[in-house]
């Protein structure tokens, strides 16, 4: 279960940076705002694996032998492209104003409907997460799916706070511990499948 809690901090990281940015927006977070971020982006990233675990599953039976490939390789991308959109974001913060604050898009403004797009469009990368855990056949996606889901939500509670701190500074930071710690999680499903 250790290796899926890391997954799970991994995948967090992107609703753990809309968080942030979310905290950055708001200013100061009143408590019903903590629970939204936690329910919404909590509550999508537990629900996704559960729906690829059972895309994964069926695909699962015609790959039967390369599932650590395959696995390995799903965790790699979306690791990559965590790590990219860290970096992109990173050299971006200069142009972030003097006092620290970035333009706010409108979809990170209070509301149910933003807060649901947000929760799902953070929540991809856990929706192939579930993919490479059917394939893979020997997890208990019950037990994974809530394990990703609470992380998420305490993690992007945190980013809520921290975000109406510091501002913006964390979220490129976020992102890149977020896709390096999946290309290692990866890499270890890998080495694992050939031994």
């Amino acid at each position: 279960m250790l290796a899926v809690f890391l997954i799970g901090v991994g995948l967090s990281m992107d609703a753990f940076a809309v968080a942030v940015c979310r905290g950055l927006s708001l200013g100061r977070p009143r408590p019903g705002d903590y629970l939204s971020v936690a329910l919404w982006f909590g509550g999508f990233q537990a629900l996704m694996p559960l729906l690829g675990y059972r895309l994964g599953a069926e695909f699962g039976r015609h790959v039967d032998g390369v599932d650590h490939i395959l696995a390995c390789l799903i965790l790699c991308l979306i690791g990559a492209n965590m790590i990219r959109e860290g970096l992109s974001r990173a050299q971006d913060a200069p142009a972030a104003g003097k006092d620290g604050t970035a333009k706010v898009e409108a979809t990170e403004r209070r509301g149910a409907l933003s807060l649901f797009l947000l929760a799902v469009a953070t929540s991809i990368d856990a929706l192939a997460v579930g993919i490479s855990f059917g394939v893979m056949g020997n997890v208990s996606i019950a037990k994974a799916a809530c394990l990703i889901g609470v992380t998420t939500a305490a993690l992007s509670s945190v980013g809520l706070g921290i975000g109406a701190i510091f501002g913006a500074k964390s979220k490129s930071k976020a992102e890149l511990a977020g896709g390096v710690l999946l290309v290692l999680i990866g890499v270890k499903i890998l080495v694992e499948g050939f031994l």
